[in-house]
């Protein structure tokens, strides 16, 4: 079993409000995957029904080729860590930090102790500490012992990390990457730390407002986007009947932010034409790519990430 995802057709709606779109998409097992979409965009409710915490309005979630909804055995497979320790600090049967890390041992069958106490550690967390009096920095923290130490083959992290501070961040990142190296897993997370984690990220998910935007590799992504900076005219004539996602201009120099691999005889023309050609941070790319002044433009993309 890898922990591979399908979504097939998923659709969930709030009353009249549709919150995912038919969103269809297969995120291969073993990799740690980023789902990017700005606020309202859908992420939180698609999470919510790829981990079985809510029943489709359409569509399915398959894992592994099974279906996840009212499947316990599919569902003990995944761990779903939300917000800043939203799920830490509510209707746990006891109210210190010890009492929620000794549920999750309870809880989750591939629960690793000793890898809990070290992080625990790792992020000063005090076990007699209350619940309700963390701090919204110490909250993230948990949400983070119990994603890690969890060893769910899918663990899915709802930017259950944004609470920390840099320092704790990065450590974060760090223990992350070590522990998928030693303990492979799928992994998703959804973030809004676009430049930090961007190097984390094997394969992107793109939704806007409810509906698959964009995905691919990581990789792919980056080479897609190109800053195209020179003489004005010059990059207007390299530019024209390309997709421009943003425009500037500041005197006789224009810089152009363009998305689709350049070809070569692009590449030649603005080499000899004395423009400068540079890649596009996927954080860039992101923005320029859902912003509303032009999303209605935008092509909704299915496929696989692979």
């Amino acid at each position: 079993m890898t922990g591979r995802l399908e979504l097939q057709d998923l659709t969930v709606r709030y009353g009249d409000t549709v919150a995912v779109d038919r969103v269809t998409a297969t995120l291969e097992g073993g990799r740690i995957h980023g789902l990017l979409g700005r606020n309202g965009s859908g992420k939180t409710s698609l999470l919510s029904a790829v981990a079985a915490f809510r029943r489709p309005d359409g569509g399915q979630v398959l894992l592994d080729g099974e279906p996840v909804f009212e499947n316990p055995a599919a569902v003990r497979r995944m761990c779903l860590i939300r917000g800043a320790g939203d799920t830490v600090v509510h209707d746990w049967p006891g109210d210190r930090v010890r009492h929620a890390l000794d549920l999750a041992a309870r809880l989750r069958p591939h629960w690793d102790r000793d890898h809990a106490d070290r992080l625990v550690e790792r992020f000063a967390l005090r076990r007699t500490a209350r619940l309700s009096e963390l701090s919204r920095g110490q909250r993230s923290a948990l949400g983070v012992v119990l994603g890690l130490a969890s060893r769910a083959p899918v663990t899915i992290l709802d930017e259950s990390y944004i609470g920390l501070d840099a320092p704790s961040r990065y450590a974060f990142y760090d223990e992350l990457l070590a522990d998928h190296s030693a303990h492979p897993r799928t992994i998703l997370l959804a973030t809004h730390l676009i430049e930090e984690v961007a190097a984390l990220f094997e394969t992107v998910t793109i939704i806007d407002r409810g509906r698959l935007l964009l995905q691919g590799s990581a990789d792919d992504l980056r080479a897609r986007g190109a800053a195209v900076t020179g003489p004005a005219e010059a990059v207007a004539d390299l530019t024209d009947g390309m997709r421009v996602l943003a425009s500037k201009q500041l005197g006789p120099t224009r810089s152009d932010t363009v998305f689709g691999e350049l070809t070569t005889e692009q590449i030649t023309r603005a080499r000899r034409a004395g423009l400068q050609l540079d890649p596009v941070p996927l954080q860039d790319l992101f923005v320029h790519l859902t912003d509303p002044a032009t999303a209605t433009e935008q092509p909704v993309s299915e496929g696989s990430l692979r």
